[in-house]
């Protein structure tokens, strides 16, 4: 849980009054809206897990804002690029309001602030629970407008956005994966976690007796950009819950590289319920692929989930796994 600052300084009555609607873009989870429930908030976010719960919590949650704001709040992502993105959103959509921004030391809160003052002045801040919350008003910003980011082309034409796992390269990990992934794989397949579609191209440009490859990814940029990726009538998407995604078809084959983070720090429990969703999507028989880093403790559910475990490869960063399950449905 991110500290509640906001609610800490209002209650203070040190943030400026937030009158009309209010936009609310980046990082957003329920406790860090403490106490702003009565205020006019729409929620922004490409989140399918978080605008789940935001929606579950009684909020007003779009993937883009569709009307102008009369203020705007910021909670920052651990991506810069991404944070400043977003900044220059809620200018565009609160130009004559204030902007709040929230953050943590580790999302460079310090950093941010003081590249927010060389263009506007901060009329205000806040700090409690290792992090920050400051405030400037929109109509004195002048360039922020050169922070909003487009989807950018890296290597062998792929397609990125600010804010999605390895925007700025075809990350090593899923590259690995993909060398050990047999040619011959058939019937349906999931890629688990797409991200923005790197691991599947590559599947379907070598197995051609793949019938359907399933992409589900939480980060509305990212699937959007597998869409420009992945260009094969086989693929279909999904923004959803990896965890709890379903399909009516059985499943032959499941491929992924898991994240392991939720902030800056490993987080082994997100792969292990990854492992465990790959297992309950595969029919008896079925195979998962996975890439996982090196130091990642997820031997032990692997062998728990699967009934055959193979270590493909194993380098100083990563480690590939091939797991079956067992043809006997009761296992």
């Amino acid at each position: 849980m991110k500290h509640a600052r906001l609610d800490l300084a209002r209650g203070a009555n040190l943030l400026p009054e937030l009158d009309g609607p209010v936009g609310v873009f980046g990082a957003i989870e329920v406790d860090r809206l403490r106490g702003l429930e009565g205020m006019d908030l729409y929620c922004e976010s490409g989140s399918f897990v978080t605008s789940s719960a935001l929606k579950s919590a009684g909020f007003e949650v779009t993937q883009q804002l569709g009307c102008k704001a009369s203020n705007a709040i910021v909670f920052l992502p651990r991506a810069k690029a991404e944070a400043l993105h977003l900044i220059a959103r809620a200018v565009a959509a609160a130009p004559e309001g204030w902007i709040i921004v929230d953050g943590q030391k580790t999302d460079a809160i310090e950093s941010i602030a003081k590249q927010i003052a060389r263009d506007v002045p901060i009329a205000g801040s806040y700090s409690k629970g290792h992090g920050k919350t400051i405030w400037f008003e929109a109509a004195k910003a002048t360039s922020f407008c050169k922070w909003q980011a487009q989807p950018q082309t890296i290597e062998d034409g792929f397609v990125t956005a600010p804010g999605v796992f390895s925007a700025d390269g075809i990350d090593p990990a899923s590259a690995l994966l993909v060398e050990h992934l047999p040619k011959d794989l058939s019937g349906h397949v999931v890629d688990l976690g797409a991200g923005w579609g790197y691991i599947s191209s590559q599947l379907l440009g070598q197995a051609r007796a793949v019938k359907t490859l399933h992409l589900v990814e939480d980060n509305a940029a990212a699937l959007d950009c597998a869409k420009r990726n992945v260009a094969d009538p086989r693929a279909q998407f999904h923004w959803a819950d990896a965890l709890d995604w379903r399909t009516p078809e059985p499943i032959q084959t499941v491929i992924m590289n898991p994240p392991f983070h939720k902030t800056r720090s490993s987080e082994p429990a997100l792969g292990v319920a990854f492992i465990e969703a790959a297992a309950r999507l595969l029919k008896p028989g079925g195979t998962l692929y996975m890439v996982a880093n090196a130091h990642l403790p997820y031997e032990y559910t692997i062998e728990q989930a699967f009934s055959k475990v193979e270590l493909l490869a194993r380098t100083t960063r990563f480690k590939v796994f091939k797991a079956e399950r067992s043809r006997d449905r009761s296992r």
